[in-house]
């Protein structure tokens, strides 16, 4: 308003005519000259020529025509310093006399524009006072960031003075009326009623240049379609200047699009409060957003989820933007209907920077040694990953794992294996659980690397809903620390289990297998498989064909080298019993030749039956002893 008042051509005419209009308590003058002034007690007459007043007295004369309150007077005075007075018009020279001539004072002209914008402020100060009910703090600070409608008011005040019924009032009474007019006392106080600063206060006022009624309209159409009162002023500022120049209509159609598309009506009120951008668009450049994600093969319960959990994937880039990440997240090896999934899963990587997020994302992880189709399998499992810092998340853990001791081809060969690891907090997650296993579950120093190395898992684990618990379970049995921390280097995904896992398995190792407590700690894969599905069908093949297997044999084996073993035992235990039947008949046959002393003709020849007897008893019986020893 400022640069408009300026651009303006001064003239003398114009000027005379402005200040006509600020002049608002002097008569026009008729005919050609002034119309002269009333005599009065103190009142002395001047000549013709007057001497002209000086640049101080000018503005003394401009604040004193439109001062707002009465300022004591004193005998003697030889103006009436109020307005409100009846014989102001007549105490006070007339303001038309400050600018006479041709030559115009644009300085003081400027003056007397800024006196008249602090006139309106005090009006409008006082009118938030007395009909809002406002204390003089939140006054003072709304009109500070209210410069524009001021501007505004003023403006409107001057130019009601060309209207015939205003033609005779003054300024002060024009911007009262123009204040009452626009309602904008009643506007402030709903405004603040919703939670609304006094800063947005003022820009949603600024923003409407003068059409403050639009502002009640769409917070009313806005709260239809469920956005919260706290967030009514964050949309309309984040909309920008276009929102107040659309319909309702318009508004409607676009969020009965968005319900067609899978967007449900609950949901609505937080899209548009994240992302307000999406009420300026233009129907056709919205059904063409759409149908780039409803072309990676999205369905309407995927597209609408996905807007759902990041509207701004849909409303906050431009489409030249979209379509450069969309082909850089298929350079991992991805087609169209796999981007369509990822970005359904996880729609914050539309809002990721290729240059400032991935790309040194990218350049790390190669550097830790991870091939493509690692990248791609850290991209699928966690896309997490692409979306937090680098510096700052990322290379801090490495960093941590590399102190430990751990080769990078090993770190990377971890975040392979376990891609969530980057997304846990250092000092929350992963240094409490490593300093666990380190002090209270047994883990040596030389250990602790290669735990960590075979499973990563473990520091995704709570410690006191779940490593605490397992350890305690294992104390419980008999095992001493020192033997848990052998048993977790030798199988790290022991402290993962259940506990309603872990309980049945053992049970039935003791009672059932009647195994000792040491079959377990050396070998504590036990734990890892299925009792139904292995566990109990090996122990009955076992049982029914008489051998015993350990532990690692009976269940470290696929199901044809199981078979081959029972059947090699099954072949050794044959072989054993055989001989050692043998050799009860060659006892037996002994003890009855030295009982029956036959006659010589018919006397058998036992030495022979003996010598092969006990031969044959000997060649059979070394397998079966040479065989359990192995087994």
């Amino acid at each position: 308003s400022h640069l408009l008042l300026r651009r303006q051509p001064i003239h003398s005419s114009s000027t005379l005519c402005l200040c006509s209009a600020a002049d608002d308590h002097v008569p026009a003058a008729a005919g050609d000259g002034l119309q002269p002034l009333p005599r009065k007690h103190n009142y002395k007459p001047t000549s013709q020529t007057q001497t002209p007043l000086s640049p101080e007295d000018k503005v003394r004369i401009l604040e004193l025509s439109l001062v707002a309150k009465r300022t004591p007077q004193f005998p003697g005075s030889i103006f009436v310093q109020s307005p409100g007075d009846a014989d102001v018009a007549s105490s006070l020279p007339p303001i038309n006399t400050l600018f006479a001539g041709d030559v115009v004072d644009e300085d003081m002209l400027m003056r007397a524009v800024d006196i008249r914008r602090n006139v309106t402020t005090e009006i409008f100060r006082e009118a938030l006072m007395k009909k809002g009910k406002f204390g003089i703090r939140y006054a003072t600070n709304l009109v500070s960031s209210l410069a524009d409608f001021i501007d505004y008011v003023m403006i409107e005040a001057a130019a009601m003075k060309r209207l015939p019924e205003f033609s005779h009032s003054s300024f002060n009474l024009r911007a009262k009326t123009v204040i009452q007019e626009s309602e904008v006392v009643p506007l402030i106080r709903w405004l603040k009623h919703n939670s609304q600063s006094y800063i947005r206060i003022g820009k949603l006022i600024s923003m409407t240049k003068g059409n403050l009624k639009s502002i009640r309209l769409l917070a009313e159409w806005l709260n239809s379609v469920r956005v919260r009162g706290e967030f009514l002023g964050s949309v309309m500022l984040r909309a920008g200047d276009n929102i107040f120049k659309r319909s309702l209509e318009e508004l409607d159609e676009i969020v009965e699009y968005l319900e067609s598309k899978g967007v449900r009506s609950e949901w609505m009120g937080y899209v548009i409060s994240r992302c307000p951008g999406l009420l300026c668009c233009s129907m056709e450049e919205l059904r063409t957003r759409v149908a780039f994600y409803v072309d990676m093969g999205m369905n309407d319960h995927d597209f609408g989820t996905m807007v759902f959990d990041c509207p701004k994937a849909l409303g906050f880039l431009t489409l030249e933007e979209m379509t450069q990440k969309v082909n850089y997240l298929k350079e991992f090896g991805l087609n169209d209907e796999e981007v369509g999934k990822l970005l359904a899963f996880k729609p914050e990587l539309m809002c990721c920077s290729i240059e400032e997020r991935w790309k040194p994302l990218v350049k790390y992880l190669y550097y830790l040694g991870i091939s493509r189709m690692g990248m791609r399998k850290i991209l699928v499992v966690k896309p997490m990953v692409f979306c937090i810092d680098l510096e700052s998340n990322i290379v801090q853990k490495v960093r941590f794992f590399q102190d430990m001791g751990i080769r990078n081809d090993a770190i990377g060969k971890m975040l392979v294996k376990f891609p969530p690891l980057l997304t846990y907090s250092l000092l929350k997650k992963i240094r409490p659980v490593v300093i666990f296993l380190m002090t209270r579950a047994g883990v040596t120093p030389t250990d602790i690397t290669k735990v960590i190395a075979l499973a990563p898992e473990l520091l995704g684990c709570s410690i006191s809903k779940k490593l605490e618990v397992n350890m305690k379970y294992f104390l419980s049995l008999g095992i001493s620390i020192r033997q848990l921390g052998a048993m977790i280097a030798d199988f790290p995904m022991l402290l993962r289990y259940n506990i309603d896992v872990l309980r049945p398995k053992y049970q039935y190792l003791r009672r059932t297998m009647v195994r000792p407590l040491l079959d377990v700690i050396e070998f504590p894969r036990f734990f890892s498989y299925s009792l139904e599905g292995r566990i109990i069908p090996r122990h009955k093949i076992l049982v029914e064909n008489r051998i015993n297997f350990k532990l690692h044999h009976m269940l470290a084996s696929t199901d044809e080298e199981f078979e081959r073993k029972v059947a090699a035992a099954v072949d050794r235990r044959i072989r054993f019993e055989s001989s050692v039947k043998a050799r009860t008949v060659s006892g037996s046959l002994l003890r009855t030749c030295s009982e029956v002393v036959p006659r010589d003709s018919e006397s058998p020849d036992c030495s022979n039956i003996t010598t092969e007897s006990s031969y044959s008893g000997s060649e059979e019986s070394i397998s079966p002893s040479l065989t359990e020893s192995t087994i």
